[in-house]
């Protein structure tokens, strides 16, 4: 890294770009002559430390986050997701915001994974795959069992858009190059795979909502793994959903328990089998408290349990038996697939944590109570194996999670929202600033010197690297400016404006803290102005070539001789 100074030797009364400024001095050397308040030796004439150059500093470059979203799409769910794709712009708000800009990918998939009751006909499981279209071009996944028609509810009193402005447009990803339209809703660099006059919180409200037609044993963990397996298999769909270096989050949305089980133990489901975990073997089918009954143990007084754990069962009901021989899936299955994908992620950016969020059978707390129902709603507790963990205004009720509440404990603690709320916004925000707090603002974390300090901002004066995995480290430049000195933007992206046609990364220089400047481009974010820094980054890449996997940028920065004076409370 070259190291470069800053010197007053142009007239302060012009802003100059600082562009124009790095040339010259780039060939400077830290000891190549005074600098104002300092001496020969380059010790300032103060006693404090030289203070030129910077540390070579790495800057926040990845702001790649990828979203898979788990739907239930059974019987009981239109209320919920008419709620969820209603309150979407939320979330789409904080990824979208000045000071985050994320580059997401956004799947979906549901919790139906098959079962012996919904055999092909009845239903069309996804088995994990991604789905992406417009829920009036499947309006009869809207109707359930013939007397249940939510087409207007959960679909088209929310989405307003046409065909043509949901068009999924085609798209490479980093394992193909092949341009075709993906199962995803992205918006990566400023370019999305929907047309240009559609908002990504209004195409949600049309591809979020799942329909009502779904498998009523749901799956919502083992949907999850094999959308996360397909995504890796080239064979699928879903393959290059994820990237290697991309922060990941999983929403789970239900109102039952998880059911994901091992199809080589299906006779659980049997009316052959033992029934060891239905209600009432006597019951002409199994409800969802099989679901219940075989993958968790409660202790305490059953008015209130003390406390509901999962465990592994067996086929005749013993606990405790081995992963192999557990009708459900054990819960390692899914805790090691994404524990593993963590891992991969921090071997690249060790601050970086996968995400889980549930919106499930809690309270509006996030607390749960687990408790059998009384005599008097005995239907209730025969259908689900315990009394409802929530209920909604409209008399909806959701049952309290396990299995899926200590999958998401283990990745994100008091992670859980109540889906009987009538307003899902603080649910989806909370989580959104989730992954707002992992792409954290490119804060310079020393005090940078002030080259023109007549001016009413800092111009300061930095070089910046690019190095990828396997290249040669090389030098960024500068955004370009406008005569004026001002940052240019591209029209058509509404982004920084790259300086030359060979460059598909620049950077800019965010030094504004208190609207001193006309240049709303230069504004500093919140998250470094509150720290008291004076100097932020903002990276900014070409469409279509988002930094690869394992890119790291740092910038070396000359460095106020002053501190204390010219940054007080720094950090």
């Amino acid at each position: 890294m070259v190291e470069v100074c800053g010197e007053e030797a142009h007239d302060p009364s012009m802003r100059i770009p600082t562009l124009v400024l790095a040339a010259p001095l780039a060939m400077l050397g830290c000891g190549a002559g005074p600098i104002s308040g300092e001496d020969e030796v380059g010790e300032s004439s103060s006693g404090e430390d030289d203070g030129c150059c910077g540390d070579d500093l790495p800057i926040q470059v990845n702001k790649d986050v990828d979203i898979l979203f788990v739907i239930d799409n059974s019987g009981s769910m239109s209320e919920e997701q008419a709620v969820l794709a209603a309150n979407i712009g939320a979330f789409i708000d904080v990824l979208e915001a000045p000071d985050v800009r994320a580059n997401y990918r956004i799947g979906v998939t549901t919790t139906d994974n098959g079962n012996p009751w919904c055999p092909a006909g009845t239903t069309t499981p996804e088995g994990g795959k991604l789905v992406l279209s417009s829920c009036k071009t499947r309006l009869q996944d809207f109707l359930f069992s013939d007397t249940i028609d939510v087409q207007d509810l959960a679909c088209n009193d929310i989405c307003t858009l046409s065909e043509a402005e949901l068009e999924i447009l085609p798209t490479q990803t980093d394992v193909d190059p092949n341009e075709v339209p993906r199962p995803w809703l992205e918006n990566i660099e400023g370019k999305k795979n929907i047309p240009a006059g559609t908002s990504a919180a209004e195409a949600l409200e049309c591809f979020l909502p799942q329909g009502v037609n779904g498998c009523g044993f749901e799956s919502p963990l083992e949907s999850m793994y094999l959308a996360l397996t397909r995504a890796v298999d080239s064979n699928e769909s879903n393959y290059g959903f994820l990237r290697a270096s991309a922060i990941l989050a999983i929403v789970i949305v239900t109102d039952e328990v998880d059911c994901s089980h091992n199809k080589d133990w299906a006779d659980i489901f049997s009316q052959d089998g033992n029934k060891v975990f239905w209600s009432d073997p006597s019951d002409p089918f199994p409800t969802s408290a099989v679901c219940w009954n075989a993958g968790v143990v409660c202790t305490g007084d059953p008015s209130s349990y003390d406390a509901c754990d999962p465990v592994n069962k067996g086929i005749d009901g013993a606990t405790e038996v081995s992963n192999a021989n557990a009708v459900l899936h054990p819960l390692s299955r899914y805790l090691d697939l994404v524990q593993g994908l963590e891992n991969a992620k921090k071997d690249l950016n060790p601050n970086q944590d996968v995400i889980v969020a549930l919106i499930a059978g809690v309270g509006s707390d996030g607390s749960i109570v687990y408790a059998d129902v009384d005599d008097t709603d005995q239907f209730f507790q025969d259908s689900f194996g315990i009394g409802p963990g929530c209920t909604s205004l409209a008399g909806g009720t959701a049952v309290p999670p396990v299995r899926m509440r200590d999958f998401t404990e283990a990745f994100t603690t008091a992670n859980m929202f109540s889906i009987c709320e009538p307003d899902y916004t603080p649910a989806l925000a909370a989580i959104a600033d989730q992954l707002r707090d992992q792409i954290r603002p490119a804060c310079y974390a020393q005090c940078v010197r002030d080259t023109l300090p007549m001016t009413a901002i800092l111009d300061p004066l930095c070089t910046l690297e690019q190095s990828q995995p396997g290249l040669d480290a090389v030098p960024i430049l500068e955004c370009r400016r406008n005569i004026d000195g001002s940052y240019a933007i591209d029209p058509m992206t509404e982004d920084y404006t790259m300086p030359s046609e060979q460059a598909n990364v620049c950077y800019a220089l965010l030094v504004d803290s208190n609207d001193l400047s006309a240049d709303p481009n230069d504004d500093m974010s919140p998250g470094c102005a509150d720290l008291h820094f004076n100097l932020e980054f903002e990276i900014a890449r070409r469409p279509g070539f988002p930094a690869a996997g394992g890119t790291a940028i740092s910038a070396e920065c000359s460095l106020s001789d002053f501190p204390n004076v010219d940054c007080p409370n720094l950090g």
